[in-house]
């Protein structure tokens, strides 16, 4: 099944080189496949994953482990931001 990745900020830099630029890219993933692994699978540290969205929606911390993703899904992603 075919995902939407979007990283945001100094997340990008984990991003396919081709990607970085417009900090989308396309995943091939096998059904079932939830958040947390695509994190794991792009070695995303944990502590910078702070905003997760799925198609616009909030997915809280406690359900990426078992939030299932599924074709045509949009995954955005962003570290915490400060600033003032």
């Amino acid at each position: 099944m075919q995902v939407t990745l979007k990283l945001f900020a100094s997340l990008t830099e984990y991003l396919p080189q081709e990607s970085k630029y417009t900090n989308i890219t396309t995943l091939d993933l096998d059904p079932g496949t939830t958040i947390s692994q695509v994190v794991e699978a792009y070695k995303l540290p944990p502590k910078w994953v702070h905003l997760v969205l799925v198609n616009g929606v909030y997915v809280a911390p406690e359900n990426r482990a078992t939030h299932a993703l599924v074709e045509g899904d949009v995954l955005a992603i962003w570290p915490p931001i400060a600033g003032g």
